[in-house]
């Protein structure tokens, strides 16, 4: 048996030992993919948070983005927003190179159907643009008593187009539906200006201005000029991103990692029990193989062999069901985006060779310590 353990290689050796119990291989297959799959889902969930946070920015108009002074992310600033007259004077100082779109954004939080929901409320001018990029259903807003709702929370409450529901006492009335404009921090609805002004009690206020430079001017161009304009901060929208990203991540990066990494450590101790009790079982006959002048190299590539081949099993399942996983929290609760990218498999992939390897050191410590006279005395 040992000499033909040791013609089939260290491969063929781990193989044949691994495949001898197939119920607790598929165990271990089992408890390394659903390891995986966690791992997995949690780095889509931050970035589908990461990617719901920039939702609007990405797909409003500009390049560049004015704040209040001492604001760099639209998640900061509560309370503070830009002067009534601050947009007239952002236009004069950029003189026609630039069209400017002001934006005031609250969160309110109506009653649908008995129901408390939050959304964040988007107040925009039509004629400049800044609103829904998306129609599913309906017409922009054309007084300031209408309004845009989100497809996919209307479709939770039973709304359609011509229902009204009521925001802050004022009696509002759905006449478009937009698509893509869900995210975990609420939907989007998007209204005239003048109506999230009378809510906000701010007439004339802006929470941002998005400046779209003409044809041939560069956006560091007119954030240089933009510093002529006191009470400002003028930023690239790539930069606003990044900080509401950053803003996030202070709150989220620390909850996530530390979950992957509890998954992480039960993946190593299903690995290890498994590839220790199949190499436990079949002490003697490591112990023969080393008497018969297998280095302790040879040992310890059996081991990590069957620790890879289990593992590799288990991360190639894993990923099928972090995007079976991914598509069902999508067709159950389309608000919460899981993005799955090359980068977060690629890690996940990386994970799981590293929890192989890990799980496969005590066992192989304990096959390359044997003493093969211990053996032959049993």
């Amino acid at each position: 048996m040992s000499l033909v353990a040791l013609a089939i290689g260290p491969s063929g050796l781990a193989l044949r030992n691994l495949v001898q119990d197939k119920t607790r291989l598929a165990l271990s297959v089992l408890g390394v993919a659903l390891a995986m799959m966690l791992i997995l889902f949690l780095l889509g969930l931050r970035e589908g948070v990461y990617q719901g946070a920039a939702l609007y920015l990405e797909n409003a108009p500009g390049s560049v983005v004015v704040l209040p002074p001492g604001v760099r992310s639209t998640f900061t600033g509560s309370g503070q927003s830009l002067a009534p007259d601050t947009t007239k004077a952002v236009a004069d100082v950029l003189n026609s190179s630039a069209r400017v779109t002001p934006v005031l954004m609250m969160v309110a939080i109506p009653e649908l159907h008995g129901r408390k929901e939050g959304i964040r409320l988007v107040g925009y001018d039509p004629a400049l643009g800044g609103g829904a990029w998306a129609l599913s259903d309906g017409r922009e807003p054309a007084a300031d008593d209408e309004v845009v709702l989100d497809r996919v929370l209307a479709k939770r409450h039973d709304f359609k187009v011509g229902d009204s529901f009521e925001i802050q006492g004022r009696q509002v009335k759905v006449v478009g539906l937009s698509k893509g404009t869900s995210s975990f921090s609420g939907a989007f609805a998007f209204a005239r200006k003048p109506l999230v002004e009378s809510l906000v009690l701010a007439p004339g206020a802006s929470s941002l201005l998005l400046v779209t430079p003409n044809p041939g001017v560069k956006s560091a161009e007119t954030i240089i000029r933009l510093q002529a304009v006191p009470g400002i901060n003028a930023l690239p929208k790539s930069s606003v991103i990044g900080n509401d990203r950053q803003f996030l991540s202070q709150a989220l990066d620390q909850v996530v990692f530390l979950m992957v990494a509890a998954s992480f450590i039960v993946g190593v101790l299903v690995v290890g029990m498994v590839i220790y009790t199949a190499t436990i079982e079949r002490r003697g006959e490591y112990g023969v193989v080393k008497a018969i002048g297998a280095r302790a190299g040879v040992l310890y590539r059996i081991v990590a062999s069957q620790a890879l081949m289990a593992a590799g099993l288990g991360v190639l399942f894993g990923i099928a069901f972090a995007f079976l996983l991914g598509w069902l929290v999508a067709t159950l609760k389309p608000q919460f985006l899981v993005a799955i990218e090359p980068s977060a498999i690629a890690t996940t992939v990386a994970a799981g060779f590293v929890m192989a390897l890990a799980g496969a050191l005590v066992p192989a410590r304990a096959v390359a310590r044997l003493a093969p006279a211990e053996v032959f005395r049993r």
